[in-house]
């Protein structure tokens, strides 16, 4: 009888301990934002947020513009955003490039280059690696045509996310991946995913916390909630964005919460914390 009296104690404190919340990732847009707007109740939910001693990073596949511009909106916007909180797949991207010394042909809007000054490769250079994020700029037949060459050569293919759709002001818009899908399918090879939902990405925003201690706020089911709980947080699911009804049916397991927007989100967390 003691015996188990010990398992049932030891089962309640690690039940107790997957409960505890130390720290929130929390995607940009469609769940603060959306282009230039920000989601109602948002701003005044992220400073309630910040005021608990809690750890709280932004991370974002967004790869139309450069860290600086996109601290600058989301301050425009009223956020309290620290520029060193933002964790990118653009700034993962580039330390990647880095430290593998490549020579990249990048296919990246211009708003976003400025995050990879000195990096791209030579015109009159051949490069060893093909770049790609959300450049609607460069999606067109030459560009692409360009790139297919140079992976046929041998060039690795680095796509900085793959997302499938984002939602703008006028709708949901084409993200990168069916252009990475694409460039696979005709150069015959298989893209490294960089960003979300790259189980790394995760962890390295996440710094010495445990995942089991963490949770990630978006409107993507996938790349937001699924990479997440796969990389062992719990993932909440927000409605807004580019969040249409049933998506939280679409993964296994199910995500942690669904709720109607990051206010709710933030006082479900402010509730257990």
């Amino acid at each position: 009888m003691v015996f188990t009296s010990q398992i049932h104690i030891k089962s309640l404190t690690i039940m107790s301990k997957s409960n505890v919340i130390r720290a929130v990732l929390i995607d940009l847009s469609g769940t603060l934002h959306i282009e230039n707007q920000a989601i109602p109740n948002c701003v005044e939910a992220l400073k309630r947020l910040l005021q608990k001693n809690l750890y709280v990073k932004f991370v974002t596949n967004t790869t139309k513009e450069s860290k600086r511009v996109l601290h600058e909106r989301l301050t425009n916007l009223g956020f309290e955003v620290d520029k060193d909180d933002i964790i990118s797949s653009l700034g993962a991207a580039r330390s990647l490039i880095v430290k593998r010394n490549l020579n990249p042909m990048l296919m990246l809007s211009p708003e976003a280059l400025e995050d990879f000054e000195g990096l791209s490769c030579a015109e009159n250079e051949s490069p060893n690696a093909v770049v790609i994020g959300l450049c609607p700029t460069e999606f067109h037949y030459e560009r692409l045509n360009e790139a297919f060459r140079h992976l046929q050569a041998g060039a690795q293919l680095i796509a900085i996310h793959a997302g499938k759709y984002y939602k703008r002001n006028d709708g949901l818009a084409l993200g990168p991946g069916c252009f990475v899908k694409g460039l696979e399918y005709s150069a015959q090879c298989n893209a490294e995913i960089i960003g979300k939902p790259n189980k790394t990405f995760f962890l390295t925003a996440l710094g010495n916390i445990p995942p089991e201690e963490a949770v990630m706020i978006g409107d993507d089911v996938t790349d937001d909630i699924q990479g997440a709980m796969n990389a062992g947080l719990k993932g909440y699911l927000v409605q807004t964005g580019k969040y249409k009804p049933g998506d939280e049916d679409k993964i296994s397991p199910l995500p942690t919460a669904v709720l109607p927007s990051f206010a709710e989100a933030v006082e479900k967390i402010l509730s257990i914390t």
